[in-house]
């Protein structure tokens, strides 16, 4: 398979020096070109300013912006692009011809193994394609703003792009962290889609003058529970922008409902800014006007995307929380408003627009189920993908019994000998769902989390007791259950972008889901307690000493590390009870600072008097322990002391884990801890 490790972007504005930013990130060697040498420096600048915001602002290091420069090479003309470049993408302005010429030159300059990329919003990726001499190594991307910040991707292939180029710029996106939505060429994509006729039809509520911007921003924000409404956000981005889009679908959807509201043309030749002032409070039957009008757009041209199978239900409320930043999905908000309503509005907006309202969503009943499970089988491998990236793949009752389900199946399929677990987006699994915790202890539903933790451990045993070898594929965050889901696989493969951690005794709880039965056996005693007690942050080169990661590569291995592993099959001994590296630092510390004969003392906050080791580090474990909830500090290490005790009868660990939840959970810490972490402020522990 292909893999993308350069990457040149044609293009130095604003659009074109942040994806080059991120890419330098993210490790990729980077070309930034543009016509003129001035063009190449202010796009430079551009990302120097960026990242120096991010120095002040704590995000990184110093050194850690000279390495991303570093990556950076400004090239002045797209004819001096490096033949053998993996990946060019063109990030230059929204037109056809110019685009088309810059193809032109690609194809003369670069070798026949780069990919070419157009970075567009609106233009047809199947036309491009054509456009280029290499149709079956094209495709489309639709970057959203800015694209060091914001998560969402959206890849279009055209109907000539080949599946090994496909996946080559998949990977590419997702070893940038991105979320990946691949959907159908047609006008729009996804987000932009419903999202552009949405603020075209908030003009349309003040040329109708049904009310002001101000009313109509206030009434959207507390509808689709958003932070601005439509006229801000076009302040935001530019109304000229949202014009040039909403004429664009009008004209390519050939619907007179998305030409441009006479309002927005007219703020564009007076002052290109909208002003939003006055009152913003409305009468009850002003505001339910605007809302059923707002929400109606989005339920109807959703209901389109998915009826054109441009995508999935779960991928238009993916684009719209992670691209747009919206606390729920349309398809979502349509549950939660119920689905005769969802109906009847959507049919109005039908109307309106002149357009029918497809029939799977005007005959529906019952509220929408979610799919955030996914399997791919390439001759005997599974790959599953738990495909949750705007909640970071957390576990939640849906996903776990979903994953439940995949797990069956596969185990019962006498064609696969191996199954892959990985997780859509920049995290593996970050873990549980923290509110359903805080929920069900202020419900005083303990035994709901009981049987949730339970079902859990039923689902983990799957992977543990299948005759497939399985590998969790960790190349981002693995954090709480997301990493106890990992280490119940035979293999975990890593990458540079990989990080673990146990939070757990700092919010109040302990790792449930076999954490403090697992880890010991993989790792020893002495580093599980490193990781399980004190939460200490694993990169990825301490979790492969410590055998978190039993196989740390490249990401452009990161396929070949899948199939050699299938080759192999299950481990000879899964379980070796200590670091894989005994050398390595962290594992040295852990041997010598969470012996058995010291955790008296480190358990009552002191550092141990007979370590002689590294006092700094051991004052930082100290005081991480200091941040703890004692209960669930307490219930942990003997947990961890269960594990070695219970030996090789891993069933027997498990249980004993799994009966202290009861306890855990009716403290009154853990509620403190679970929500101080929903809020966003330090707990506060009273011991009990």
């Amino acid at each position: 398979m292909m893999t993308v490790n350069s990457v040149a972007i044609i293009g130095a504005g604003n659009m074109g020096s942040g994806i080059a930013q991120k890419s330098a990130q993210e490790q990729f060697n980077v070309q930034m070109v543009d016509r003129e040498k001035q063009w190449v420096e202010k796009g430079e600048k551009i990302i120097s300013d960026f990242l120096e915001e991010a120095i002040e602002r704590r995000i990184f290091k110093p050194e850690k912006v000279e390495q991303i420069k570093s990556r950076i090479t400004g090239v002045v003309g797209t004819e001096n692009v490096s033949p053998e470049t993996d990946l060019v993408i063109e990030a230059v302005f929204e037109d056809f011809e110019i685009k088309k010429n810059v193809f032109s030159i690609l194809d003369s300059v670069c070798s026949e193994k780069t990919i070419l990329a157009s970075n567009t919003s609106s233009l047809s990726v199947n036309e491009l394609a054509k456009a280029t001499g290499r149709p079956d190594r094209f495709v489309g991307l639709h970057f959203f703003y800015h694209p060091a910040k914001n998560r969402l991707i959206e890849i279009i292939p055209a109907e000539t792009t080949s599946s090994e180029s496909l996946a080559a710029v998949e990977q590419y996106c997702k070893t940038m962290g991105k979320v990946v939505i691949v959907c159908k060429d047609r006008p729009g994509f996804v987000v932009n889609r419903f999202f552009v006729p949405w603020l075209n039809e908030a003009c349309h509520l003040v040329d109708e003058g049904v009310a002001s911007m101000a009313q109509i921003d206030s009434v959207a924000e507390k509808e689709f529970n958003i932070g601005m409404g439509p006229f801000a956000l076009m302040n935001l981005t530019g109304p000229s922008i949202a014009l040039h889009a909403t004429n664009y679908l009008a004209e390519q959807l050939d619907c007179s409902r998305y030409f441009g509201a006479d309002c927005l043309k007219q703020t564009i030749e007076k002052s290109g800014m909208w002003k939003i002032e006055g009152n913003t409070e409305c009468d009850e039957e002003t505001s339910k006007l605007i809302k059923e009008r707002l929400l109606g757009q989005v339920f109807a041209v959703s209901a389109q995307i998915v009826e054109e199978e441009i995508c999935s239900i779960e991928d238009v409320d993916r684009g719209a929380k992670v691209g747009l930043r919206w606390a729920e999905g349309p398809f979502e908000i349509a549950n939660r408003v119920g689905i005769e309503d969802t109906k009847r509005m959507a049919s109005e907006y039908a109307k309106l627009a002149g357009f029918e309202l497809p029939k799977w969503i005007a005959e529906k009943e019952g509220s929408f189920d979610f799919n955030y499970i996914d399997t791919k089988i390439e001759g005997e491998i599974a790959t599953i993908i738990l495909n949750r990236p705007e909640a970071m793949n957390a576990l939640n009752e849906q996903v776990v019994k979903q994953l439940g389900q995949v797990i069956d199946d596969l185990n019962s399929n006498d064609d696969i000998s191996t199954i892959v677990l990985e997780g859509a987006g920049k995290a593996f699994v970050a873990g549980a769902d923290v509110k359903y915790f805080v929920d069900k202890i202020q419900d005083d539903s303990i035994k709901d989390i009981y049987d949730f933790t339970a079902h859990g451990h039923d689902v983990l045993n799957k992977l543990e007791k299948s005759n497939k070898t399985t590998i969790a594929l960790t190349t981002g965050l693995a954090l709480g259950g997301g990493l106890e889901l990992a280490l119940s696989c035979d293999y975990r493969i890593g990458t540079r972008r990989s990080q673990f951690r146990f939070p757990e005794t700092s919010i109040g709880i302990f790792p449930g889901l076999g954490g403090t039965q697992r880890t010991p056996r993989i790792c020893g005693i002495e580093a599980s307690r490193y990781a399980v007690l004190a939460g200490n942050f694993l990169d990825s080169h301490v979790a492969s000493a410590l055998n978190i990661i039993t196989h740390l590569t490249e990401p452009s291995n990161i396929n070949e590390t899948i199939i050699s592993l299938s080759i192999k099959g299950k481990p000879e001994n899964k379980y070796r009870n200590e670091p894989k590296d005994l050398d390595h630092p962290i594992s040295r510390f852990s041997k010598e600072f969470y012996s058995d004969e010291n955790m008296d003392e480190i358990m009552s906050g002191k550092i141990p008097k007979n370590f002689n080791g590294d006092e700094k580090l051991a004052a930082r474990q100290i005081k991480s322990l200091g941040f703890t909830a004692p209960v669930a500090l307490g219930i942990a290490n003997n947990l961890l002391n269960v594990a070695i005790e219970t030996g090789e009868d891993l069933d027997a660990g498990l249980e004993k884990e799994l009966a202290n939840l009861d306890v855990i959970f009716q403290t009154k810490d853990a509620l403190e801890g679970l929500s101080a972490l929903i809020e966003g402020r330090r707990p506060n522990y009273i011991n009990s």
